[in-house]
């Protein structure tokens, strides 16, 4: 495998440091827009978490310990309006917070919960069903347990696909963090059937299998009904399989969105009106995506990049700012540059 030499071309360093100086012009020139634009009319940031917990691996960088996630919202509830995501918020006169989570992991109910009926503070679930009541686990744990568990590994894996063959060395831990982290970002773009046969090379290559951690569930059935019972939780959906839409034709996309609506109504008896796309990027959603939410009978459906919702925001585009485990200094600080972000 060629190996990246630390000895950069001529006029990158050049080259980076335009880069970072536009870059920055383009971020001050959005913050005064954002601040005259919310003098205009108040702004609601919806903040998005994935997992309360504390885990002794975490790649993808989604938990949030117990503490701190304590400490975001008692700041929330003492410093802002807290609003429901399903909620009209066209008459909104004070700038407001909406809190929101993806995926569906136990541990939203068994952490979370407690810690939101604890506080007061409302928050919208968005839930994968694809593994509701089962143990296997997301794609990305899987990947993690075959690539990243201190064993012995082969000297290096090769990926059979018919548009992306590469060889990979994999004796050290750095070479397959590498691979997992290029894994990772492929595995999102790419439709569940494919991803699964990429998994069962990885599997049989390493010989160990996938086995799951009970710490990366996904919630049971009666899991996800105690958190539909709950007055400070609203169930919102976010496809079968967790696969990035755009990857996918319209017939899969159809798929992913009526059926995520239909498992999730039959197993809490709650119309479900709310979703997210997977990953949220303005990459991973088209606009055959956009337009199978509004068919399914969606309000509201969230994405994953930043931004302020105004009365004029798109309510199927609506940005969201990803919170990750932060003490609660570097979360006022965040929050308050979530304002003109």
């Amino acid at each position: 495998m060629d190996i990246l030499q630390s000895q950069e071309l001529p006029g990158i360093n050049s080259a980076r440091t335009v880069y970072r100086f536009i870059r920055g012009v383009y971020r001050n020139i959005r913050a005064i827009k954002n601040h005259f634009l919310n003098l205009i009319d108040s702004p609601v940031i919806i903040l998005v978490y994935h997992r309360v917990t504390d885990l002794p691996s975490d790649p993808e960088l989604l938990a949030v310990s117990p503490e701190n996630f304590r400490l975001h919202m008692q700041f929330l509830k003492q410093q802002f309006h807290i609003l429901r995501f399903e909620e009209d918020w066209s008459h909104l006169k004070e700038p407001a917070v909406v809190v929101t989570f993806d995926d569906g992991y136990a541990d939203n109910v068994c952490e979370a919960l407690p810690i939101l009926e604890e506080v007061g503070v409302p928050a919208t679930f968005f839930v994968s069903t694809g593994y509701l009541g089962t143990s296997k686990e997301f794609w990305w744990h899987r990947l993690e347990a075959m690539l990243l568990r201190d064993s012995e590994f082969p000297p290096s894996f090769i990926l059979d696909d018919p548009s992306y063959s590469r060889v990979w060395d994999t004796v050290t831990f750095e070479q397959r963090k590498a691979l997992y982290t290029t894994l990772s970002g492929l595995m999102l773009k790419i439709t569940p059937e494919r991803r699964e046969d990429w998994l069962n090379q990885l599997k049989k290559w390493n010989g160990t299998g996938d086995e799951g951690n009970n710490a990366h569930r996904s919630m049971s059935h009666e899991e996800i009904k105690r958190l539909a019972g709950s007055p400070w939780a609203t169930i919102g959906a976010h496809t079968v399989t967790h696969s990035a839409l755009s990857a996918l034709s319209e017939e899969q996309q159809r798929q992913e969105i009526f059926t995520s609506k239909k498992d999730l109504e039959d197993t809490t008896g709650v119309e479900i009106m709310t979703f997210s796309y997977p990953s949220g990027r303005k990459i991973d959603y088209d606009r055959i995506s956009v337009r199978l939410c509004r068919e399914a009978g969606f309000i509201k459906t969230a994405a994953n990049f930043p931004g302020q919702v105004h009365r004029w925001t798109d309510p199927f585009q609506l940005p969201r700012h990803l919170v990750r485990n932060w003490d609660i200094d570097t979360f006022t600080d965040q929050i308050k540059s979530f304002w003109t972000r």
